[in-house]
């Protein structure tokens, strides 16, 4: 089987490798042509010099790039690899988008007999390092059973929950839940911190409890020192959660408290933190409490 892989970034490039290590004939295309090559020094494949030439004669395709308009550029743009596929093939989205574009891309796909899933993971940079992503697929039964193979090489967990566009409805319940995880966590250290504790008895008391999540065990003791060198960037996961936050309100759907991270995420942006791990939303609090009169929302806030 040859598998195409389109976007290289932190969770695309060990996800790259993991398929050709499993076996598969794989090609890859990143739009700085840099890590492409980078990536064809570490591992056993080919680079295309568009995503159709890394497409040409692929049985499966798997993207994993920014955003709704990325998708597009690269499926059905000038250059898109849906131009290169053969009837039978499959296209696998694991970019986080709105679920609008997935029932888009997959009946443009369908056009010309070319299977699509909407694939997005959660797991983050390590998970995808490890080969230990959870998959959520909005799926053809049929169409998932081809290409598991490939998805395995990568994936803990391979679910589908139902037709194309569920696999992005289910991660933004799983943002959602990260969310409200991150803003617990950050509220809650903050207030440690603030009324005197010393955080390295308050962290093990607390996390062996009913109060532990992700974000507790593995960004505590980071957030407590002020570094987000690292991880899930507040740009991506501000994406994220303007599109949970859309699709909330096009449903009628209350989510207040992902309207809350939205909008911390937004300030984070605006003070210039959009590069760095989403567990920043501490200095959101932090600022909060030194001045709390003062915008937080203001970039100029300590």
């Amino acid at each position: 089987m040859r598998v195409a892989f389109i976007g290289l970034g932190n969770m695309g490039f060990p996800m790259a490798g993991h398929i050709a290590a499993a076996g598969f004939e794989a090609a890859v295309f990143n739009r700085t042509p840099a890590t492409a090559k980078r990536w064809s020094e570490q591992h056993q494949g080919a680079v295309g010099a568009t995503p159709a030439a890394a497409a040409a004669g692929a049985d499966v395709v798997c993207l994993c790039v920014g955003a709704d308009d990325d998708v597009r550029a690269v499926v059905t743009g000038p250059d898109g690899v849906l131009g290169a596929l053969a009837p039978g093939a499959t296209i696998v989205d694991h970019t986080t988008t709105s679920a609008e574009l997935a029932t888009e891309i997959a009946a443009e796909a369908a056009k010309r007999g070319v299977g699509f899933i909407d694939a997005p993971v959660s797991g983050g940079q390590a998970g995808a390092e490890a080969g230990k992503l959870s998959i959520m697929c909005g799926a053809d039964p049929d169409v998932l059973a081809r290409v598991r193979p490939v998805l395995a090489s990568y994936g803990a967990t391979i679910t589908r929950i139902g037709p194309v566009g569920s696999g992005q409805l289910t991660k933004m319940v799983n943002q959602i839940l990260v969310a409200a995880a991150i803003e617990g966590a950050a509220e809650a250290l903050n207030f440690a911190v603030a009324a005197g504790l010393d955080p390295d008895l308050v962290i093990p008391a607390v996390s062996g409890g009913a109060g532990s999540s992700w974000y507790l065990h593995n960004r505590a003791e980071t957030m407590i020192r002020d570094e987000f060198d690292f991880g899930f960037a507040v740009d991506w996961m501000h994406k994220d959660l303007r599109i949970c936050v859309a699709e909330a309100a096009r449903r009628g759907i209350p989510v207040p408290l992902a309207d809350l991270a939205e909008r911390d995420f937004a300030t984070a942006q605006a003070r210039g933190e959009g590069q760095l791990d989403a567990s920043a939303i501490i200095r959101v609090r932090r600022a909060a409490t030194a001045q709390p009169h003062a915008d937080p929302a203001d970039p100029s806030s300590p």
